[in-house]
């Protein structure tokens, strides 16, 4: 027998090109499956075999467990059974005691043969995935073998398979039986049947890998895919950018009488694709990706990291695009919070806002509208700001000497300390807890506003949302929604 499990190994080995240690390890567990039959259902069974000869051992394995721990007589001993019988081994170390080997017969053969199949398929899993664990983002051709309802499954050669599902096709393509496709590998994914390569063709990065393909520079580096956005099947922006002044990154990708361009674009099923120059310049950036609408000012707001973009009445519905498609795609390629509106309209918002913080200041600092109106237009925006920031910059103010900057400060602090008292005076005897006020990123200020909305303690803060903080003056998004995050840390905590 010993001869014959050789045979075995070294065939299956050579028609599967699997490792024959994979096919010894799966006649091993054929091996010891037939043998553990004639013990309990629990019994721990190894089977060793001398690779060299064909040879094989059979071993029954206990593990040595503490008196209070046993709970399996078929595959553990006590500490005091392995004391009393002199085995040598202690307390979670295995012992073993060799037994009759099974024949390698029928029952055994055959056990053989269904671990086997299972190894291979495992062993060729592996090796695809090794192989392919390198392209993960990068392009692949096959042949479509199967079409089901949720997924078409691809033959990439090699005797390795992808699925394609059907929500990464490109909206309105069908594919049949043994058309020829080009996707992106998008991921490697682990699930019950082991891994599978899953494909894509409405990513981004599908885009982008055909503009690599398609164009040379982009290959070579002399000209950067800097960002990406899609509307499957219907529209795209990318944005580039040269290393090298003299090449010309949109013309490139064009190509002549756009011929780069239009084999990217068929590819993607006739998506129209709009390449538009990258810029560090967030706002040049926003200008360049809203093409082909012209934009006439762009107002920036870091901290809620949005912007208002102003055009033109008549060119609003160019600048938004069907159903908001325009803005959706320069929001997804810049990154930034995009709110389209007229000139007309962004002009009324900034007046309207200017004027609250006049109002703000002329009912808190006691100063005239001019002044007033200079701060506004000088950059502040609360009274935080003109309280706190450091007078070397409110000195920098043409008109501002350090007596008005002195002054116009105290006043800012005492209109915050009026508004700190009468927020208490709204509590009612309520005061914010000890949790709040020590919170990392609090002052008593903010904490007694809180508390005068209801928010006393750090799990009251933990259940708000950032919408209902905005309405708390010098509020911005950033910041509350880090405070709540800060104050939600305890639940993190807790489910850990």
């Amino acid at each position: 027998m010993s001869k014959e499990i050789l045979l075995v190994v070294e065939a299956v080995s050579n028609e599967k090109d699997v490792p024959k240690q994979v096919i010894f390890e799966a006649v091993e567990i054929a091996l010891a499956s037939a043998a553990k039959r004639r013990f309990e259902e629990d019994a721990v069974i190894r089977v060793s075999i001398d690779q060299r000869t064909g040879d094989y051992k059979t071993f029954r394995q206990w593990n040595i467990v503490a008196d209070e721990d046993y709970s399996a007589p078929a595959s553990e001993l006590t500490i005091d059974d392995s004391e009393e019988q002199d085995l040598g081994v202690g307390i979670g170390e295995v012992y073993e005691e060799e037994v009759e080997s099974e024949e390698f017969g029928r029952i055994a053969a055959q056990t053989a043969k269904q671990v086997i199949v299972q190894k291979v398929r495992e062993a060729e899993r592996a090796k695809v995935v090794a192989r392919y664990s390198e392209k993960v983002g990068k392009l692949v051709h096959g042949q479509v073998k199967k079409v089901t309802r949720d997924s078409l499954i691809v033959d990439l050669g090699e005797n390795a398979e992808a699925a394609l599902p059907k929500d990464q096709l490109i909206s309105r393509e069908t594919f049949r039986m043994n058309d020829r496709i080009r996707a992106l590998l998008l991921e490697i994914r682990e699930d019950n049947r082991g891994p599978q390569l899953i494909l894509s063709r409405n990513s981004p990065d599908f885009m982008v890998e055909l503009f690599r393909l398609e164009v040379p520079e982009i290959s070579e580096e002399v000209i950067e895919i800097r960002g990406a956005s899609r509307d499957p099947g219907l529209r795209a922006k990318i944005a580039v950018k040269t290393n090298d002044r003299r090449i010309d990154p949109i013309g490139a990708c064009v190509g002549m009488r756009g011929a780069r361009v239009q084999a990217v674009s068929n590819e993607m099923n006739g998506e129209r694709v709009d390449i538009v120059l990258w810029d560090d310049n967030p706002a040049q950036l926003v200008i360049n990706a809203m093409s082909p609408a012209e934009v006439d000012s762009i107002v920036i707001d870091e901290d809620a990291h949005s912007m208002d973009v102003a055009v033109k009445s008549d060119n609003l519905a160019q600048a938004i695009g069907r159903n908001g498609q325009n803005v959706r795609l320069a929001s997804a390629l810049t990154g930034w919070a995009l709110n389209v509106m007229t000139s007309e309209d962004a002009e009324a918002k900034q007046q309207e806002e200017s004027q609250k913080l006049i109002d703000l200041f002329v009912d808190n600092l006691e100063i005239d509208d001019d002044l007033a109106i200079q701060m506004v237009e000088e950059g502040f925006a609360s009274l935080e700001e003109v309280a706190y920031v450091p007078m070397e910059e409110m000195l920098d103010i043409d008109g501002f000497d350090e007596d008005l900057v002195n002054e116009l400060r105290s006043r800012a602090k005492e209109a915050l300390l009026n508004q700190a008292l009468q927020a208490e005076e709204q509590l009612d005897g309520a005061k914010p807890a000890a949790d709040l006020l020590e919170m990392e990123g609090m002052d008593n200020h903010l904490a007694l506003v809180l508390a005068s909305k209801g928010v006393i303690t750090m799990e009251d803060l933990a259940e708000q949302s950032v919408d209902e903080l905005l309405d708390i003056d010098g509020m911005t998004e950033e910041r509350a929604g880090t405070l709540i995050l800060t104050a939600r840390a305890p639940w993190f905590a807790e489910s850990e």
